[in-house]
This record gives C-alpha cells, sequence and structure tokens, in this order.
C-alpha cells in the first residue's frame, strides 16, 4: 500500500517534498538520489536550492541519477532534461558534474543497447537509489514507461504516446517520439520512493495508481507494491481518492 499525504496546494507539496530529499542529504554519507523533469517538480527543486544558498544542505556528496531523457536531441537543446536540470537545480548547487547522471540522447541506435546496460551498471556501483521522485503522467506513466511496459522493464528505449508528446512539445513541427527511460524494475528497486502529483489533470492518474488494480496498463500501480512508497499529492490530485483508504504501512 502506498501512504499518502495530501497537501493543501502545490506549494504546500513543494515544501514537504524538499523537506524529505533534504533529509536524504542530510542523513547519508553518499546519498544517491533519482529524479525526474516536468512541471511537478520544479517548486521542490527551487526549495532545495535555497536550502543550499542558506548553508542547510550540501550537494558535494550527491549523486543524481536522471529518470529519462528524449531520444535524438542534444543535451543543450532548451527541452532536453540535462538543459532542465541544468536550470532548476545543477549550475546553481554544489553538486559534480560527474556526479550528475542524465541519459544521453544522442547515443548512436546500435550503441544503445550497451549504453542502456552501463547506466544500470552506474547505478548500481553508486550503491543504488536510496531516493527515487517520481511524477505521473495523465497517462499513469511513471518515468517514460507508458501504459503497457512490462514491471520487468530495465533502461531503454522506448516510445512515447502522441499524448506525452504532446503534453511536452506541443504541437512543435517534429518533436521526438522516442525515449530513454530507467525502467520499472529499475524504479522499484529504489530504497524509498516519493511520488508527486498536484492538480485536477492528475487526479485519474493518482486514483488508479493508489487505489486502482495492479497492472502494467497503469504503471504508477506497481508503486503499491513497494514497502516504502509514498504519495505527496495537493488536494487537487486527491480528489477522486476515498479518503478513509489513505494509509501507509508501518513505520
Amino acid at each position: 500500500m502506498v501512504k499518502v499525504e495530501v497537501e493543501t496546494n502545490s506549494e504546500e507539496m513543494s515544501k514537504k517534498a524538499a523537506s524529505e530529499v533534504g533529509k536524504e542529504i542530510l542523513e547519508r554519507q553518499k546519498p544517491v538520489l533519482g529524479l525526474p523533469t516536468g512541471e511537478t517538480p520544479k517548486g521542490m527543486y527551487n526549495l532545495l536550492v535555497k536550502y543550499y544558498e542558506n548553508g542547510l544542505i550540501d550537494f558535494s556528496t550527491v549523486t543524481t541519477f536522471n529518470l529519462d531523457e528524449y531520444y535524438g536531441i542534444s543535451e543543450d537543446h532548451p527541452k532536453s532534461f540535462r538543459s532542465y536540470m541544468e536550470r532548476h537545480l545543477f549550475e546553481k548547487v554544489n553538486l559534480k558534474r560527474e556526479n550528475s547522471y542524465v541519459p544521453a540522447g544522442e547515443i548512436p541506435r546500435d550503441e544503445l543497447g550497451d549504453y542502456c546496460k552501463k547506466y544500470e551498471r552506474k547505478i548500481i556501483k553508486a550503491g543504488g537509489l536510496d531516493l527515487q521522485i517520481l511524477g505521473i503522467g495523465s497517462n499513469g506513466h511513471i518515468g517514460f514507461n507508458e501504459p503497457g511496459s512490462s514491471f520487468d522493464s530495465r533502461t531503454r528505449l522506448v516510445k512515447l504516446t502522441r499524448e506525452t508528446v504532446e503534453d511536452s512539445f506541443g504541437n512543435t513541427e517534429k518533436p521526438p517520439d522516442e525515449a530513454i527511460t530507467m525502467g520499472i524494475r529499475t524504479i522499484m528497486e529504489a530504497k524509498r520512493i516519493i511520488l508527486l502529483a498536484s492538480g485536477e489533470s492528475k487526479k485519474r492518474a493518482v486514483k488508479r495508481a493508489i487505489e486502482g488494480p495492479i497492472t502494467e496498463d497503469c504503471p504508477g500501480s506497481v508503486l503499491q507494491l513497494h514497502p516504502h512508497a509514498t504519495a505527496i499529492i495537493d488536494e487537487r490530485a486527491a480528489e477522486e481518492l476515498e479518503l478513509l483508504q489513505i494509509s501507509g504501512p508501518p513505520e
């Protein structure tokens, strides 16, 4: 069962998420974080930067692994997830460049298999993910694991749904329709997982992920099988949940 914490709004959700990440950094000598992109975690990243600027946390021993990256775009493309992370976190704190891993979107296609295996090995070498932060797509995807993705999947190249592409790129002339993503099994091997969701547009996905059947048709539903998964969501995203069922595993 997923532990659920409902905050008043997205700002309060961000505060709670940043607090949890900050604790993880303070409590471990070499914390390893799995990080997402998108609109939902922006507030969390802004607060983490403030914590750093105020001397409350230090990123010098932190290692990060991003969930995914669009395939076919360069890391300096304004829509790349490497660019996103640089803008919102990496260039604003003392995280070492060599300790920040984001899948590369320009790996030659014939080298992708080996590249994805190496990404997995880097996570293992770092000691595994201590805390994985996730968002959730309106269709229930986590990372870029679209509906139908195997719960046994590892880092790989995936085809994106039209819905996912349009959510990120709108109707640009040639948006990417593929991405490299951490697999569901890789995500589930994290010691702790926090799912973030805010806004009415996410309420159906949240309902399916937290209270629906566990099925590959809704990749987020796999979190119900994790022993230490928490959803930090705002009231709008929680609207379809049966609140009496909101609880978590014993501490």
